[in-house]
């Protein structure tokens, strides 16, 4: 039978003499031959990954990939062919193997990137996800002819993107705010700074036209007195000249001279007044002016102030909630840890306190057996000594090596000092006509050398010595002094 595909298929052919898989548009298939038809058109995948940041935070990440097969590769299509030995290239199998394979790399890839780096970089994001998920379809013969990754969507009860753009919609509003307060204070400053600009150079000016105005008036009035008085002395001149009456004249001239300069006087003053008047009227406007201006510039600023320190309180609330959160979060698995820490250290304490119990036991029963054995050798030494209490002091003493003790410490003592050095004979020499044999010469030597030596011992340090060993003779009467037990 003679075998034909379509543009968008391929004819897999098994069988006799064909060793694995023969792909190919068209062909004969003969006897013992397998013939199956492959659609290579590519499918769509749409399904949402649930995926976790580095941070632990969930989020979906929607997404649509459109996969084929590789048509213009011969081991592609053939390992695409052995995919879909029982399947076809849309079944649920075949969807199932894509999903999880980019559902893996997906999460995988989050799990390694903070969530701000997701997303922010979306473009590099989706780059990662493809080159991956692309390593391991190659394995299936599978092209990614496109990939779409959505906008990534929050996981109920984790709201980290709404939270984001609220937080993102409340600066840009607060921001706004701040803005429309900014602009709208410099234009009404603005305005109060050109009326008062404005009023007072139209009191400059009034003010000034005023100053001239009297000047001019001042003026005039001099001029005109002046006039008057000149007639009035060339008059009066004229009429002493005639009267000839000079005295009287004169004191005419007198009277009137003083008349013109009072009027002089009077003219200067009001002009001088005048002038004070208007001044004070300049500067009560100016005071006034002043004072408005003041007043739409505290108003204005105590109106920004408010606004500003409401959207500051607005937002130390939310950064304080949001601490506040976070504190908590903290505190609890600060206290988890703690409870686990209190474990640890409640068991290594048991731990030691069982060591240490059975170190104290040992120790106990290791004194236990040197209690008994050195009363055993205290009961042996006793019964051999026939019970003699003394004579077992004595023996533990010297064992002990007291008495070397004694000595050394008595040496130390008098060290760098002149001690009383006695020094004693026993009777003749023992080699003289009575003497005994040689054998026991040294013996004598010795034994009478130690009646000398325990006085000496005796009168430097107050020791008597053992009774087994002898005793002193007394001072005064010849009674021996002896170390002797109380009964």
């Amino acid at each position: 039978m003679y075998r034909v595909a379509k543009a968008s298929e391929f004819l897999a052919i098994t069988g006799a003499s064909i060793n694995d898989i023969k792909i190919t548009k068209k062909a004969i298939v003969w006897p013992l031959q397998k013939c199956r038809v492959i659609d290579v058109t590519p499918v769509n995948y749409t399904f949402e990954v649930n995926a976790m940041s580095a941070e632990k935070l969930p989020f979906l990440l929607p997404a649509v990939f459109t996969i084929g097969p590789r048509v213009d590769d011969h081991d592609s299509l053939v390992k695409y062919a052995k995919l879909l030995s029982d399947h076809s290239h849309d079944s649920h199998n075949v969807k199932e193997l894509v999903q999880g394979v980019i559902e893996g790399e997906t999460r995988v890839l989050a799990a390694s990137m903070t969530m701000e780096e997701i997303f922010k970089g979306t473009k590099d994001f989706k780059k990662e996800v493809f080159d991956k998920v692309q390593l391991e379809l190659n394995q299936f013969g599978l092209l990614i002819y496109n990939a779409n990754i959505k906008q990534l969507v929050d996981v109920r009860g984790h709201e980290y993107f709404s939270y984001l753009g609220q937080k993102t919609q409340m600066e840009a509003a607060n921001q706004a705010k701040v803005d429309v307060a900014e602009a709208k204070m410099k234009g009404e400053i603005g305005a109060k700074e050109r009326q008062g600009l404005t009023l007072q150079n139209a009191a400059k000016i009034d003010a000034e036209t005023k100053i001239i105005s009297t000047q001019r008036e001042g003026e005039g009035k001099k001029q005109e007195i002046m006039v008057k008085s000149q007639v009035k002395i060339y008059e009066n001149q004229r009429e002493a000249d005639v009267a000839e009456a000079n005295a009287l004249l004169a004191t005419k001239k007198a009277g009137w001279a003083q008349q013109a300069k009072m009027a002089e006087v009077e003219a200067e003053k009001a002009v001088a007044i005048r002038e004070a008047e208007l001044q004070k009227e300049v500067e009560r406007k100016n005071a006034l002016a002043k004072t408005e201006q003041l007043k739409a510039e505290q108003l204005s600023k105590a109106t920004v102030d408010y606004e500003i320190k409401v959207q500051e309180a607005n937002s130390v609330l939310y950064k304080k909630q949001k601490e506040s959160e976070a504190v908590l979060y903290e505190r609890q698995k600060a206290a988890e840890a703690q409870k686990v820490a209190a474990e640890a250290q409640l068991y290594a304490a048991q731990q030691a306190a069982d060591a240490e119990l059975y170190a104290k036991t040992k120790e106990a029963e290791g004194m236990k057996a040197l209690a008994e054995a050195q009363g055993f050798k205290i009961r042996t030494l006793l019964t051999s000594l026939g019970g003699n209490y003394n004579a077992l002091r004595d023996y533990l003493m010297i064992e002990s090596g007291l008495f070397k003790d004694i000595a050394k410490i008595n040496a130390e003592a008098i060290q760098g000092l002149q001690p009383k050095i006695s020094v004693w004979s026993n009777g003749e020499a023992r080699d003289g006509p009575g003497a005994a044999n040689s054998a026991m010469k040294e013996i004598g030597s010795v034994y009478g050398a130690l009646p000398p030596l325990f006085q000496t011992v005796h009168e430097q340090t107050g020791m008597l010595p053992p009774a087994w060993m002898g005793s002193l003779p007394s001072p005064g009467a010849g009674k021996a002094i002896t170390n002797q037990p109380e009964n």
